[in-house]
């Protein structure tokens, strides 16, 4: 056991650092090849944060474990809101003033409501999976032609300054891309086959696991990038890596997996994971819509998040 222990901690430490590495080499590689900065912002790094969730998920869906698929997609919206999202407003408040970020907030509640829905019978099927995945083509086309030229947007700015700081030359940017998205892969399959051993082991299901170890690791390079904004008082790029993670989670994450083989899903994740993750999802559309001023999370909102993640896990551990 101890073995496979070190095995799950080596997986976790690669996959942050190979997810930082693609991240960081695709976003270069998108710069040099003249694609804007809210494209980059929103797609690339948003949504490029998010590539350990989506193999980790469709690994453990190809072999058979389908708690574990959806614990992890689920499991990281929830991390990435009450954890990561509190953790940065604990470090400085995150003010909304991207317009861009303002429709993706009230878009991410829908989805996440859609999720919601296609669960409620315990099943993901391949025509709900190919529906997630076409909602999910749709959005991005959607983000592509009403946001690409978006130069003043707030977010464009943040990114814009962002990559001017920490340029990276062509060739750096492909070696990365290339290097870290194989790392990711190797990753991702010794960290799903050593959390699968460690479910067996403590005699739990595999969606327990999924929901804490697998989606607190996988959402590490969220938790990365969304303090390393914070902290340079970069707020609606802290706001929109959580935002275009999430929403990666609940469409292209979910929506893979169950194209791959359908999803079966415990009563416990119906009647207290996604209520939860609902409830998340609703309390961030409250605080970052901002309906009569302008959209904030303060730290005692963040508090609140963190406080409320803590009594989460501690109950699911008791739990167990």
């Amino acid at each position: 056991m101890i073995i496979v222990l070190l095995i799950l901690i080596a997986g976790l430490m690669l996959l942050l650092w190979s997810a930082d590495r693609f991240v960081e080499g695709s976003a270069a590689v998108a710069k040099h090849l003249g694609l804007s900065p809210l494209l980059i912002g929103m797609v690339i790094i948003g949504f490029g944060t998010s590539t350990p969730e989506m193999l980790v998920s469709a690994l453990a869906a190809g072999q058979g474990n389908p708690g574990m698929a959806l614990g992890n997609a689920y499991g990281s919206n929830i991390t990435n809101i009450a954890f990561i999202l509190g953790l940065s407003a604990l470090i400085y408040p995150v003010r909304v003033h991207s317009s861009v970020l303002k429709k993706e907030l009230p878009i991410l509640m829908a989805v996440s409501l859609v999720a919601a829905w296609q669960i409620h019978d315990g099943l993901i099927s391949r025509w709900d999976a190919l529906l997630l995945l076409l909602i999910f083509t749709g959005l991005m086309v959607w983000t592509l032609r009403q946001n690409i030229y978006r130069k003043t947007d707030a977010l464009n700015i943040d990114m814009e300054q962002e990559m001017t700081t920490h340029p990276v030359p062509m060739k750096k940017a492909i070696i990365f891309m290339i290097f870290g998205l194989l790392l990711l892969i190797g990753s991702s399959r010794a960290l799903v086959w050593s959390a699968i051993k460690v479910a067996i082991f403590l005699g739990v299901s595999d969606t327990i696991i999924g929901l804490t170890i697998v989606a607190v690791g996988t959402s590490l390079p969220e938790l990365a990038s969304s303090v390393a904004a914070a902290r340079k008082g970069e707020h609606d790029l802290a706001l929109g890596n959580i935002l275009g993670s999430n929403l990666f989670n609940t469409l292209a994450v979910v929506g893979l997996a169950g194209l791959i083989r359908p999803l079966s899903a415990e009563k416990t994740l119906i009647l207290r994971d996604i209520p939860v993750m609902l409830l998340l999802t609703f309390s961030l559309f409250i605080m970052g819509y901002g309906f009569r001023k302008q959209g904030r999370i303060n730290r005692l909102e963040g508090g609140i998040l963190l406080i409320g993640y803590c009594v989460y896990i501690l109950f699911l551990i008791f739990n167990i």
